[in-house]
């Protein structure tokens, strides 16, 4: 969720592949060592998005679950923050067992087919649709290395049966957000709850190549053998609640872009600007041409320079 399920987020810098739960014994088996890649393979570009606030303007639970159910956005939310507060709960864990116990209330049961079928009514920036093609486009014409490989990543505390059903889950590599156990319960439970300090453990789950959930990210990987550097990647974010992503990506040489949508101050994106949490900020207009376009363009030309620079390097020091 964004900042109305969570309040502000923490400001952190620390590295967080230690906070990821263990799953089962796999996360106790130590990881077998890389070997030094007989060509340059640091050639993947990661674009990594939160999505409510940054890929679409509200909430995705205000598209159809909500209105559904005759609740008004803002109350639902207030009586999230109430509740969390007076439990002493998790905000997302909360939301989530709300969304569910006001449906019981209407008499209404939902099932994870229903969940996956109102992410076609989410509503999404202009641009955003035709993005991921126009920047596949860009990164084809201006690349110098042969080889170079784009990916998109989606980090979000909403929830992945909904992102599962909207039309651009396709462009996404993988999807990494809230989710419920259907089967676990007689009401569906948090199966994976994804906070915003707990985002960046994803980040080094792309930055390390460990995309399984069921094997820990904790054990240590050289830098050089890390499949996608920070230092190629860009995380796109809306606020106060990406703060621990965005301070993460650019402690560690990677990049990030602060976006506010039409009629929402641009205050919180310049505090992050000024603040050097991020490279730039814009408006979410997605459209070529636009600000955002060109500036993450301009993140994407000083990726791309800076392959050819590492492959270079690379094969100078295998005396090429």
């Amino acid at each position: 969720m964004t900042e109305r399920a969570t309040g502000r987020g923490k400001d952190t810098d620390d590295e967080a592949e230690a906070s990821q739960p263990r799953v089962g014994a796999s996360a106790a088996k130590p990881r077998k060592k890389a070997k030094p890649a007989e060509t340059f393979d640091k050639k993947t570009i990661a674009l990594v998005y939160d999505f409510d606030g940054t890929l679409s303007p509200r909430p995705m639970q205000e598209y159809s679950f909500l209105p559904q159910l005759g609740i008004e956005p803002s109350e639902f939310w207030a009586e999230c923050t109430r509740v969390a507060r007076a439990e002493g709960a998790d905000p997302l864990i909360t939301y989530m067992h709300l969304m569910y116990k006001k449906a019981r209330e209407k008499g209404l049961k939902i099932e994870r087919a229903d969940l996956v079928r109102q992410g076609a009514s989410v509503e999404l920036f202009p641009g955003v649709a035709e993005w991921f093609d126009e920047i596949a486009a860009y990164i084809g014409i201006r690349a110098e290395s042969a080889g170079v490989a784009l990916r998109h990543y989606l980090v979000s505390s909403g929830l992945a049966e909904i992102i599962e059903g909207t039309s651009i889950r396709p462009h996404f590599h993988n999807v990494f957000a809230s989710e419920y156990w259907f089967d676990a319960y007689e009401l569906p439970f948090p199966k994976r709850v994804i906070t915003d300090t707990g985002k960046t453990q994803y980040l080094f789950r792309i930055n390390k190549g460990i995309e399984d959930l069921g094997e820990s990210i904790n054990a240590h990987m050289a830098e050089e053998l890390r499949p996608i550097p920070f230092r190629n990647m860009i995380y796109f974010g809306d606020g106060e609640t990406d703060v621990p992503s965005m301070a993460l990506m650019r402690k560690s040489g990677g990049h990030a872009i602060a976006v506010h949508g039409e009629g929402r101050s641009t205050a919180t994106c310049v505090e992050l600007f000024q603040a050097g949490r991020v490279d730039f900020h814009a408006a979410a207009d997605y459209r070529r041409g636009s600000h955002l376009f060109k500036r993450t363009c301009l993140l994407l030309d000083r990726i791309l320079a800076d392959i050819a620079v590492q492959e270079e390097v690379w094969r100078v020091g295998r005396g090429e």
